[in-house]
């Protein structure tokens, strides 16, 4: 439960996505009114269609409201155009992809150093041992030389975890993060989230699968855009 204490690290206010498409306009968020509270680990599930990904954009500054209020640690995401967007996200957001979105003509470590030279909040001379650092925390950092087309699909996650954690961002987001991986990777990807938690950081994380969802301490669940479910999880 918000505490009127405590300020939101994300607020949405009224907010709504709406599409126009050859069949006509189609709504995928529809009102979504919804805090995220800081140290909190707040997960989104419903099924495919209920607005989830749509809600990651808007939040990232990815796609842009169709109207309403979209507030990310203090930052007015529904005014601004991609370019701010972007440096925003690159400060003050870590974002773990679907399909990871990893550039493969750069090394593991190269992928993770990215962030930090965009940025620019760490100087050169630190970020390589940054890098290796992140990578050493998802148990990674033996492969850092390599392309990241040589590791399975679990490493690459975690890969995609590091990058995200790269210029240590207050809010972690992340897309399915397990949605392609075997039971046992997913759990070790979890894990990684409950170790950011106990650092003091926030994640957010959009699933289909209830129960990765009940790691979270929060489950709101999405249908047609809409929030119709919010539930404490007795994991937490």
């Amino acid at each position: 439960m918000n505490s009127p204490t405590v300020k939101p690290l994300v607020e949405l206010r009224r907010a709504c996505k709406v599409y126009d498409s050859l069949a006509g306009s189609v709504t995928a968020l529809d009102g979504i009114d919804l805090q995220i509270n800081p140290g909190e680990f707040l997960v989104v599930t419903g099924k495919s269609g209920s607005g989830k990904t749509t809600l990651v954009n808007i939040l990232t500054g990815l796609d842009r409201a169709t109207s309403g209020e979209i507030w990310v640690i203090g930052e007015p995401m529904h005014d601004y155009g991609p370019e701010r967007a972007a440096k925003v996200r690159g400060k003050s957001m870590g974002v773990v992809f679907q399909s990871f979105e990893l550039l493969p003509t750069l090394t593991v470590l190269q992928n993770v150093m990215l962030p930090m030279d965009f940025a620019r909040r760490y100087p050169i001379w630190e970020q390589r041992k940054r890098a290796l650092s992140l990578l050493e925390q998802v148990e990674i950092a033996d492969h850092a030389k390599k392309l990241p087309t040589a590791l399975s699909g679990g490493q690459q996650q975690r890969l995609a975890i590091a990058r995200a954690m790269a210029n240590d961002p207050a809010l972690l987001i992340a897309d399915e993060p397990t949605g392609s991986l075997d039971s046992a990777t997913a759990e070790i990807i979890m894990d990684i989230f409950d170790r950011f938690i106990e650092s003091g950081r926030t994640v957010f994380m959009v699933t289909h699968d209830r129960d990765i969802a009940r790691r979270g301490s929060r489950i709101v669940t999405l249908s047609d855009g809409k929030i119709v479910g919010v539930e404490d999880s007795t994991h937490a």
